[in-house]
């Protein structure tokens, strides 16, 4: 039986869905660390995690039962995906599941800040009555700022054109402005003309450390910031920093460069002593909507992956997406049935066994590994590959079934990394 193990309070339809398709499925409510993982991974083949548990080369070199790795959020960072990738275990995410969660929530935050409504809570909550329209502000009319204009990034762009503000948007890769949006040619003279400023980059090592004192001093008097995207990206004493002096009127921040790893774990930031601060745990993609969502997607692409060799949106492994094995069968018991030779040994070749072979991409490789099978009389129904960068990916649905033989003389195949064999 196949198992699996999910980390962090996975939504329960990624548990339902794998346990509805004879899994053995394990679920654990907080993060472990790098000797807890290695411990809870004796025998499993699929890992699903969030953002809190650190998929490191080690506990996959301690682990080589596991076969895929599901990042149930957006971001892959806290997963070694180049050593997951030479050691042929597949790798996901949700690109795509929580994207207007977090923008619902940065769009809130904006209207939030710049009306001081975390400020006048405060003075309510201190039993006093302090009505004015003082450095409070309608959005329409304001410019935003969006550094990283990607999947999050343009979608806020979007409802925040719609709320009348104006948007300007930097990135480091060319990006297609939508509606009236405005490239900047960088971030200081994004920083220079914008009311609002929100981060929405990716989790890649480079980018630590990306925000600090330097970009924070050359923000607008009186802006506001948003961080909803990575913890480690900005420098959130700089911040305090210019909060407490009261150039920056406001922030709101998501997202922390340490964070607790269990719910109801104490947790202090210097910013929760500003007033007009929004500060809330990691939920900016945490609505049932869109957990819900992310747990669907990810586990499907775990299954796909594991019955049926499908590395279609895997972050770390040549794209490849196949047609099912069933759809196969299904089109074989046609053309059988229209034979004129029909009988009951044809009928034995309508069972298809696909084999997935990773493999570094060298010349030859198809070839020798056609000729193994051959040499075997095995008869080929059909074959995929794909290739990217250093790494081939082919699978092969073969008429009938393949011998402990079979397979071992696929695997001696040299630059073989990895062959999966789906009965």
């Amino acid at each position: 039986m196949v198992k699996a193990l999910l980390l962090e309070n996975i939504h329960p339809t990624a548990a339902d869905f794998l346990r509805s398709k004879g899994f053995d499925v394990e679920v654990a409510q907080g993060a472990l660390d790098e000797n807890e993982l290695i411990e809870a991974l004796d025998g499993v083949d699929l890992l699903g995690v969030r953002s809190k548990t650190n998929v490191t080369s080690r506990v996959l070199e301690s682990c080589p039962h596991v076969s895929a790795v599901g990042c149930f959020s957006i971001g892959t960072n806290q997963v070694d995906l180049n050593f997951a990738a030479q050691h042929g275990i597949a790798v996901f995410n949700a690109p795509y599941s929580n994207t207007r969660s977090v923008m619902e929530l940065v769009i809130s935050d904006i209207i939030a800040l710049m009306r001081r409504v975390p400020e006048h809570t405060l003075s309510i909550r201190e039993h006093t009555w302090d009505k004015t329209a003082k450095k409070s502000h309608e959005v329409r009319g304001k410019t935003l700022g969006i550094i990283g204009y990607g999947n999050i990034g343009s979608q806020v762009s979007i409802i925040a054109e719609a709320l009348g503000m104006n948007v300007v948007f930097y990135d480091i890769e060319e990006k297609l402005a939508l509606g009236n949006a405005t490239r900047m040619n960088s971030m200081e003279e994004l920083l220079r003309i914008s009311d609002a400023v929100t981060l929405h980059v990716d989790g890649r090592k480079s980018n630590t450390g990306l925000f600090g004192e330097k970009y924070f001093s050359m923000m607008k008097q009186d802006a506001v910031f948003m961080n909803l995207s990575r913890g480690f990206i900005i420098d959130i004493d700089a911040l305090y920093n210019h909060l407490k002096s009261g150039h920056l009127s406001g922030a709101a921040v998501d997202v922390f460069p340490t964070e607790p790893k269990t719910i109801g774990d104490e947790f202090t930031t210097p910013l929760a002593q500003i007033p007009n601060v929004i500060l809330t745990p990691h939920v900016g993609g945490s609505t049932l909507e869109a957990q819900k969502a992310i747990g669907e997607f990810v586990s499907h692409k775990m299954f796909d992956y594991l019955t049926e060799g499908n590395t279609s949106l895997s972050v770390n492994l040549p794209n490849l997406n196949v047609t099912g094995r069933s759809e196969r069968k299904r089109s074989l018991e046609s053309e059988f049935s229209n034979s004129a030779t029909h009988n009951a040994d044809t009928q034995k070749d309508t069972e298809i066994t696909r084999i997935s072979h990773l493999h570094t991409n060298l010349p030859g490789i198809l070839a020798q590994l056609n000729n193994v099978l051959s040499a075997k009389n095995l008869n080929i129904v059909s074959q995929a590959l794909a290739t990217e960068n250093d790494l081939g990916y082919v699978v092969t649905d073969i008429a009938g079934s393949l011998t402990e033989e079979d397979i071992a003389s696929v695997e001696k195949i040299p630059g073989t990394i990895r062959v999966h064999v789906m009965h």
